[in-house]
């Protein structure tokens, strides 16, 4: 069945080669790219870009290759609300938010596929690296480039129309295949870091926005052992940039295990305080074959991307996912996602609240 596909184009190796994939396979395509900043000067740019005035320009080269439309769709407003806002207030409330997991599920999953089927449009396809086959998504065969995590806060409505074309092959294999396609962003590096940050500095972005506030950094005793400029700068797990005026007794590093926005406390201890096996988790969404687990599902669980997989057993609680891990986790921070997953299948994500 020929159907009528808008492919997201983001200027890169990717999403060029999804598309040239699904224009070969005789389906009617036009490409779009997202213009997600009002000013994309600020944004980055090079081997670190993403969405830039640059990436637009690679985008409309490999459409014309491809012999695609192309258009530029403007983004930026409900980006700066539903994705860099929410980054700046999930920092404030003491969270480690996912920026890259929010613009799929507000911008390329919801706005612009509501406006694609407006538009008659039958799918969406992007260069995601995961495969979908019955409005089910799993794993790429890549575990390296492997996106399923990222996408797994899509419903299932929204898989029901998206397409990835990469799914079974690996970025090696992609682009071996853009350069025989004659497409220049063949060599391009991938984007890194968040794209709205152009200087890579989180916690410099953060202060301007939510201004310096001084407040303590505490040991478990809760004696005080250093001061901080905002707890916002902060996440758990973090090692680095703790700025301790005094050593722990027995010498060893120093963690991030809580962050108190209230009282703009953080508190640090040894690596072992940060080993937890529950969680409990907010927001659920079930989008994989599996029921709802009224009862304990024994499956895995990734609580951050490209993160370790652990062995668990999940189930759902009125409004909340009750996840007990078999084996501990370290550096779980609220705010981040629990993607759930029988084998290499996903069957459902939410936030994390709470974990200990």
């Amino acid at each position: 069945m020929r159907l009528r596909v808008l492919a997201a184009m983001s200027g890169g190796v990717d999403s060029a080669v999804a598309a040239a994939r699904i224009a070969e396979a005789g389906h009617d395509v036009t490409g779009v790219h997202l213009a997600l900043s009002a000013n994309p000067q600020s944004y980055r740019t090079g081997a670190r870009g993403c969405c830039t005035i640059e990436d637009s320009r690679d985008a409309r080269r490999a459409a014309d290759v491809i012999g695609i439309p192309f258009y530029i769709w403007d983004m930026a407003e409900r980006f700066h609300r539903d994705v860099v806002e929410d980054f700046v207030s999930e920092y404030a409330a003491g969270r480690t938010p996912n920026p890259c997991l929010r613009c799929n599920e507000k911008i390329k999953f919801e706005a612009v596929l509501d406006r694609a089927l407006a538009l008659g449009f039958d799918a969406v396809a992007t260069g995601h690296h995961a495969r979908i086959a019955d409005g089910v998504l799993s794993r790429s065969p890549d575990e390296g480039k492997d996106q399923s995590y990222v996408l797994g806060v899509l419903t299932r409505e929204q898989l029901k129309h998206a397409i990835f074309p990469l799914g079974d092959s690996t970025k090696a294999q992609v682009r071996e295949e853009a350069a025989r396609r004659g497409l220049m962003v063949a060599d391009k590096p991938d984007s890194h870091d968040i794209c709205f940050i152009a200087d890579g500095d989180t916690r410099g972005f953060l202060a301007d926005r939510l201004g310096a506030e001084q407040g303590p950094i505490v040991d478990e005793s809760g004696a005080v052992v250093g001061r901080h400029e905002g707890a916002y700068g902060f996440t758990v797990g973090q090692r680095k940039g703790l700025h301790i005026d005094r050593p722990a007794p027995d010498g060893r590093p120093r963690y991030v295990l809580s962050i108190e926005p209230v009282s703009n406390t953080v508190t640090v201890g040894p690596r072992s305080a940060l080993e937890v096996t529950g969680i409990v988790a907010t927001r659920p969404v079930w989008n994989g074959p599996a029921d709802v687990p009224h009862e304990p599902l024994t499956c895995t669980v990734q609580l951050r991307a490209h993160g370790e997989v652990y062995g668990c057993r999940a189930q759902l609680s009125g409004d909340e996912v009750h996840i007990a891990l078999d084996t501990p986790a370290t550096g779980v921070a609220a705010g981040q996602a629990a993607v759930l997953y029988l084998g290499d299948t996903v069957i459902g994500s939410a936030t994390i609240a709470t974990a200990a």
